[in-house]
């Protein structure tokens, strides 16, 4: 579980309620069920105009990545290459077959296999390669709902503000309702730049993170199981693949 996905919106929230508190506010000041109408479904709506519905089914499943450490540890993936080749050096490629149910990292297991079945080197490159992109260009869809959530949330937050100021504008024979009517619209700018600023860019940010975290760990097996097939020299194979483990993140993002 990536503990800063959990801790940050819980700190963030905490701090600004607290805030307001220590100000001589109240938590009542903070609920309008209209404002959550307006700014969540109103920016749900315009969603559903820029993305298909497949897209924004993927988009709400991508949290469960945004809330667990990335699933590839380049550490793990580099030690993994590494004992694939020592194997492969002193036995021979068919060698791999044993280790292969070993593996947890589906990319590098099914270059393995393809490797065994004696499949081209750069048959295994190009499948690789196509399969990286192909999963990060769909990763990238999750990231640009998500920024897209936080650029609309303020917006529409606005236009509720708009809304429940136009309401005040009704009353303004009655003073005793302005001042609370004026609080009440102001809520929604608060839902939508809070959601956006709080949810919705963060979420973009650290799900781009992790899907080049996971673009680093597929480029390692590609670099690894080219290094095995060419019968590279284990200890060329690991300073490769050394730049990765030391600049990608792993599990602490």
């Amino acid at each position: 579980m990536d503990l800063t996905s959990i801790l940050g919106p819980l700190v963030a929230a905490g701090m600004i309620i607290t805030g307001m508190l220590l100000e001589g506010g109240h938590l009542s000041q903070l609920w309008a069920h209209t404002a959550v109408m307006i700014v969540f479904g109103g920016t749900i709506g315009a969603l559903m105009v820029a993305y298909p519905l497949a897209d924004m089914i993927g988009a709400f499943k991508a949290l469960g990545i945004w809330l667990k450490n990335p699933t590839a540890d380049p550490a793990q993936i580099q030690k993994d290459i590494i004992d694939l080749a020592q194997t492969a050096r002193k036995e021979s490629i068919l060698a791999l077959e044993k280790k292969r149910d070993s593996i947890t990292f589906e990319p590098l297991r099914m270059a393995i296999g393809l490797a065994v079945d004696g499949t081209d080197p750069n048959v295994i490159r190009d499948t690789l390669e196509t399969a990286a992109h192909v999963v990060f260009e769909e990763a990238e869809v999750a990231v640009k709902f998500w920024e897209d959530f936080g650029a609309l949330c303020p917006t529409i937050g606005i236009l509720g503000a708009v809304l429940g100021l136009q309401h005040v504008m009704s009353v303004l024979d009655q003073p005793e309702k302005i001042g609370p009517g004026i609080a009440v619209a102001f809520v929604a700018t608060l839902y939508g730049v809070g959601a956006a600023n709080i949810i919705g860019i963060p979420v973009g940010k650290k799900l781009k993170r992790k899907a080049t975290i996971d673009g680093h760990v597929r480029a390692m097996v590609v670099i690894g199981v080219d290094g095995i097939l060419s019968g590279l020299n284990p200890k060329i194979i690991e300073t490769k693949l050394a730049v990765f483990v030391h600049n990608a993140g792993g599990d602490k993002h």
